[in-house]
């Protein structure tokens, strides 16, 4: 009877009250996983490249190969990809780092030159020192330098990131050994959504990344742009960046064919980089990429931006996949959110009402 009477007296809170806790307990989450961002980005790069390599792993079963075997063929697997991404970065790195001292003299004369210009227009010394400043050999150095010394930081997340994919391969042939993974159909089917779309959404961004690089690098050659090769290289990984990596793989180029063929040159390539880009990546590739991963190109860009404060740079590259595991954990297990799901970009099915019973 007191139970009955303690269950009947408690006030269920109201809509506006649930909302702001859910709010609040956001937060904090965010909060503590920006705080853990050294340890949460590698973690999930290990998850995205597990993912995306573990369906090796049902073939070799398949042929007779004992568990252990296969894990290590999809261990194999994704440090080929992690090791073949850290090998074009480092490669295109060593390669701008060894450009720079060749052109000096040009970036200094390019940037005098902008400065005239600007003050020209009547903005002032501080806008032209500013655009000079930027160019400045002695500017972009110390960037270069500073960036030279974060890749030991990214050494050292690298090697976190090779060990957490050996524990989560072996992970993922304990929990496909077992009948459910998630300890329902429902969850189960929620779950393989999200690896399929994660698997999908990478291997679309690679394709279309490729063919861009390829494009864009041929297209500098011809033009006679310095290390097309980096450039090419850069539209590549860029091109995992939602929306703003076209920008991103940009400007570098252009920057440097102001500096060695005047404002016409620079020109050139922003319009062949607008027409490459714009045909492939924003009318070509977000159909399959939509069809892929079922996100708004709305929530796309916003959660390039969140997910880049939460965990730094490699937030930009993971954004999606991050993004799909919070719908996944969040939104997809509550029926009451199809309005949430229909929102983020999911194509839901609508009920339809049963015809009328005819007397």
């Amino acid at each position: 009877m007191t139970d009955v009477t303690d269950r009947g007296s408690r006030t269920p809170l109201g809509y506006g009250t649930r909302v702001l806790l859910t709010l609040a307990a956001a937060v904090v989450l965010f909060v503590g996983v920006w705080f853990a961002r050294d340890i949460v980005g590698p973690a999930a790069i290990a998850a995205v490249v597990v993912i995306i390599a573990n369906p090796v792993r049902r073939p070799l079963e398949r042929r007779g190969w004992p568990n252990w075997l296969a894990t290590t063929a999809v261990i194999a697997v994704a440090y080929a990809i992690l090791l073949v991404i850290a090998g074009l970065v480092v490669f295109a790195f060593a390669q701008f780092i060894a450009m720079l001292p060749d052109y000096a003299d040009e970036l200094q004369a390019t940037a005098g030159s902008v400065a005239a210009w600007i003050e020209s227009l009547g903005l002032g010394e501080e806008a032209a020192d500013a655009t000079s400043s930027a160019l400045d050999p002695a500017t972009i150095v110390p960037i270069v330098t500073a960036l030279g010394e974060s890749v030991l930081g990214v050494a050292t997340a690298f090697f976190f990131v090779l060990a957490y994919a050996i524990f989560m391969a072996a992970d993922a042939a304990r929990v496909s050994r077992s009948g459910l993974m998630f300890g329902s159909a429902a969850a189960d089917a929620i779950g393989r959504r999200y690896f399929t779309g994660v698997r999908r959404y990478y291997i679309v961004n690679a394709t279309f990344g490729a063919i861009v690089a390829v494009i864009d690098g041929l297209l500098l050659w011809a033009l006679g742009i310095p290390v097309p090769i980096v450039w090419a290289i850069l539209a590549f990984v860029t091109n995992f960046v939602p929306n703003i990596g076209f920008v991103l793989g940009l400007i570098p180029p252009a920057v440097l064919a102001l500096v060695v063929g005047g404002w016409q040159l620079a020109l050139i390539v922003v319009l062949i980089y607008s027409v490459v880009n714009v045909v492939l990546q924003v009318l070509v590739q977000p159909k399959f990429v939509s069809d892929a991963v079922s996100l708004s190109l709305t929530l796309t860009f916003v959660s390039v931006v969140f997910w880049t404060l939460v965990i730094g740079p490699v937030g930009a590259i993971l954004s999606i996949p991050l993004t799909l595991l919070v719908r996944a954990l969040v939104l997809e297990p509550d029926d009451r959110a199809m309005t949430l799901r229909r929102l983020s970009g999911e194509s839901l099915e609508s009920p339809v009402a049963p015809p009328p019973a005819r007397g």
